[in-house]
């Protein structure tokens, strides 16, 4: 063999070897792992949990809302932190918060803004607000008795926005089962996920607006809806009346409304569920395999926390912008 060729071909080898170390190297620096800031801000959780728990002293459903904010993150276009910036015409932003099922809805901004502002002091320019979101959706579950685990991090922050998105791929109280599986599939979450996240309806609040057909006109009958309890019905009249206030607020669990456990399952049990979609999953229309979860999941806690990280775990790898992709914003509410 010539030495051109013997060259040429130990060249061919070493650029193949290359190829594939840097195709290794990308894969795994793409993976989120719960020690991504071991060195850089080893205290970020212990940094989130605080701003949280000084926040709970005067909103005890803030834990709530920054579940839920995580929650409409990850729908729309992965959990990039878009849903947390403003109107922007000189950057082109369309904010989410705008979109119908945010308006006048998610909160718990100034909260994120608070320890957005903490973490830059202890580790400027490090901390992503993407990662910000999933760390306080744990740190409000476990602050509120619920399970703990290690928060996968590594996320990066959007430079965009997607009201469009926002509009179409969050799932809505008014829709059906089916439609609202549809979308958990689209972002690659299953069935255990959908009923697993909705136990996440265990705390918080909801607005009368998003009820109140349910208890004067239902699907247009002018009667309340028939699967709701009546003592329960009763309540929920007292607190939303026919004409009163559509942001007045009720309880998502009446039994235990700031306590992460599992009696919100009991509750579709028993026709208690405070959302049209929430009853839904234990309808009699309802699939079997939904009402079985339901069954498992009221029946041990245990079972419902260990499905609840699980699936808190799928849902916070929904599509990540890392490595050089995306960017850590300095302030959550514009790029940088």
């Amino acid at each position: 063999m010539s030495s051109y060729y013997y060259y040429s071909f130990n060249f061919s080898v070493i650029i193949c070897i290359l190829l594939v170390v840097l195709s290794f190297f990308s894969k795994s620096n793409a993976q989120l792992n719960s020690n991504f800031y071991q060195n850089s801000c080893p205290n970020v959780s212990d940094i989130v949990r605080c701003v949280i728990q000084e926040a709970l002293q005067s909103d005890a459903r803030i834990g709530a809302s920054l579940l839920r904010l995580h929650f409409h993150d990850c729908f729309v276009n992965g959990c990039d932190a878009s849903i947390l910036l403003d109107n922007n015409a000189k950057t082109n932003i369309v904010s989410e918060k705008d979109a119908a099922p945010n308006a006048n809805s998610v909160r718990g901004f100034n909260v994120v803004d608070n320890i957005k502002v903490a973490v830059e002091n202890c580790c400027p320019g490090v901390v992503s607000c993407a990662d910000i979101l999933a760390i306080a959706a744990e740190s409000s579950v476990s602050l509120a008795g619920g399970p703990s685990w290690n928060v996968l991090l590594g996320r990066k922050d959007s430079r965009r926005a997607n009201q469009g998105g926002a509009n179409i791929s969050i799932p809505s109280p008014f829709e059906s089962i089916n439609k609202i599986t549809t979308k958990f599939s689209a972002v690659g979450l299953t069935i255990t996920d959908l009923v697993a996240l909705s136990g996440a309806h265990t705390f918080g609040r909801a607005q009368c607006r998003l009820f109140r057909e349910r208890l004067y006109n239902f699907n247009g009958t002018g009667k309340p809806d028939p699967t709701l309890n009546t003592n329960y019905l009763a309540k929920l009249m007292k607190i939303c009346p026919k004409k009163g206030s559509n942001t007045a607020l009720a309880n998502l669990d009446l039994t235990t409304p700031n306590k992460f456990d599992n009696n919100y399952f009991a509750n579709l049990q028993n026709k208690k569920g405070l959302l049209e979609s929430d009853q839904k999953l234990f309808s009699k229309n309802g699939a079997s395999e939904i009402t079985n979860i339901i069954k498992t999941f009221s029946r041990d806690q245990n079972v419902l926390f260990q499905s609840f990280v699980e699936s808190m775990i799928n849902m916070g790898n929904i599509s990540p912008l890392t490595g050089t992709n995306g960017e850590i914003r300095l302030d959550c509410k514009r790029v940088n």
